[in-house]
């Protein structure tokens, strides 16, 4: 089977080569590596073309990180797509490997695993474990996530229930996973290990104001699908997160 990886990209030259290298170190076989750019005016694209296995390479303006990753997964060829940021990067060379093992039973239609916060300007400090556990759709009313960028989905369920919603700012990750998972209850696996490094300074956690942003978007997340959340998922995980980038 092939596995699509699609990252978007804008001015990314200081941290893109280490998401490259980490996809032309992989021990699977059969991979595409869809770049999706927003015509970065740094050496971005340079660096890209160093790299003889990406697979499609578009440079043009878009409306966002989810519409460039809309216009990865239509580009996708592999019958699994995954979501890798241009400063992440995967922990091990076996990380698809063993993704793509779990995807040989047909009952399984989406995998996810645990992810790694690094210090943004040394990869060998971690900072946090985000360590996801088993899945229980229940506990998705209660705060739970898997980490996107360790989360790969049979591309046949991104056309059964659609693509990310970009009327989101920073939680269309969040809706497209809640949509998947509660609403239409996409069979998941769990990997327990860590498949992802990821470096803090992410978009939504990138000032308070962003935080209280993706919260807010986080429960609309809930309306736009028709569920209603518990208390806590409305009101104290929102809160718990913000009392935690104060604190930092």
């Amino acid at each position: 089977m092939m596995i699509s990886i699609i990252t978007a990209t804008y001015n990314s030259a200081s941290t893109v080569r280490d998401t490259l290298n980490c996809i032309a170190r992989q021990e699977y076989p059969h991979i595409e590596h869809i770049i999706i750019d927003g015509l970065s005016s740094d050496d971005t694209l340079k660096i890209v073309q160093e790299f003889p296995h990406v697979s499609k390479l578009i440079s043009e303006k878009d409306k966002g990180i989810y519409d460039a990753m809309n216009k990865g997964v239509r580009l996708a060829t592999g019958e699994v797509v995954g979501i890798l940021n241009s400063d992440d990067f995967y922990h091990h060379p076996a990380v698809l490997a063993k993704v793509m093992e779990v995807f040989h039973d047909p009952a399984v239609d989406a995998v996810y695993g645990d992810l790694q916060y690094v210090a943004h300007d040394n990869v060998e400090k971690v900072t946090r474990t985000w360590r996801t556990g088993r899945f229980n759709k229940k506990y998705f009313y209660y705060g739970w996530m898997p980490p996107h960028p360790a989360f790969f989905v049979r591309r046949k369920i991104y056309e059964q229930v659609g693509l990310f919603n970009t009327d989101l700012r920073t939680s269309a990750d969040y809706e497209l996973m809640l949509r998947m998972l509660v609403k239409y209850n996409v069979s998941v696996q769990y990997i327990p290990e860590v498949l992802v490094k990821m470096r803090v300074g992410g978009v939504s956690n990138a000032s308070l104001q962003n935080r209280i942003r993706a919260n807010r978007e986080d429960r609309l997340a809930w309306r736009i699908n028709e569920l209603k959340p518990y208390f806590f998922t409305t009101w104290l995980k929102p809160a718990r997160k913000i009392i935690q980038f104060i604190i930092r």
